[in-house]
């Protein structure tokens, strides 16, 4: 992409190994109630390796509890949930982490009082192989380990342009590049499936149009499957090759962005005018 250069990237980050075609993650009648209210019913979806795909729908439609289902913040009440075909059912949220899943959210979190550096450097320490005892003696295996956290840290932040700000206090930061850094922080877990829960929320078009350069050129650099929620439907048209409508819980369209753009049930549940605006 136009901003960001290759000469920043050096071939530190692990690949996780797939291949074209491969399904990275899997959902088969997946359904969450809260009570009496049915918040997610009977969801299937299938994500291949590399994809792109938006996923849709009015507020309180299950896009964000099917995000807290696939990341262990909620057990299915239905349904199975298999990532690189081992089932994530009973994973804890930091399990599911390790096996390759990592994902940013609607309301930013980071750690809002540390710094710009050491938010990604505590997301690489999670794969961290030096043990306590080795980090309280420092020995050898701990300080080079640290040392190529901190460049893979420094290396990360150059290519999301943060690296001058990489002193700074994180909560301090423009909201653009708080949410740049959450995202340059969740790949710091080397994940192979990246969530995307709102990444436009809060940017002015310049910023959005930079964000959708930016995942499209993350997804080929770090060979990610991407999963994304959006309400800007300048963006979910712009870069998703697939999308997915829910309304009420229900999947009640998918497809790609022009069969769901023209689909009636999506235009009279959700899209309307805003749809017919972007393709123009």
């Amino acid at each position: 992409m136009s901003e960001i250069h290759d000469k920043h990237i050096r071939g530190d980050f692990t690949v996780r190994a797939s291949s074209p075609g491969q399904v990275v993650l899997e959902t088969k009648a997946l359904a969450k109630d809260f009570g009496g209210l049915h918040a997610v019913i009977d969801f299937n979806l299938t994500l291949k390796y590399k994809e792109l795909v938006g996923l849709i729908g009015p507020n309180g439609a299950g896009k964000t509890t099917i995000f807290n289902l696939l990341t262990g913040v909620y057990p299915p009440t239905e349904g199975s949930i298999t990532l690189y075909g081992e089932s994530l059912l009973g994973r804890k949220s930091h399990e599911i982490i390790s096996k390759g899943i990592a994902r940013t959210f609607q309301n930013i979190r980071l750690f809002k009082e540390l710094s710009v550096l050491d938010n990604v450097k505590a997301a690489f320490h999670f794969r961290a192989r030096a043990s306590l005892l080795d980090s309280v003696l420092r020995v050898r295996k701990f300080r080079e380990e640290e040392a190529q956290i901190e460049e893979k840290t420094t290396e990360l932040l150059s290519i999301f342009d943060l690296e001058s700000r990489k002193g700074q206090i994180s909560k301090n930061l423009p909201y653009g590049e708080q949410r740049k850094l959450e995202i340059a922080r969740a790949l710091a877990t080397e994940p192979g499936l990246l969530l995307l829960d709102e990444p436009a929320a809060g940017m002015n078009p310049s910023e959005t149009a930079h964000l959708m350069e930016l995942i499209k050129w993350i997804r080929d650099r770090f060979s990610l499957t991407i999963l994304l929620i959006e309400h800007d439907m300048q963006v979910v048209m712009g870069i998703c090759e697939r999308i997915i409508v829910l309304d009420y819980g229900k999947t009640i369209a998918s497809g790609t962005p022009s069969e769901v753009r023209k689909n009636p049930l999506v235009i009279e549940a959700y899209l309307g005018e805003q749809a017919r605006r972007a393709e123009d």
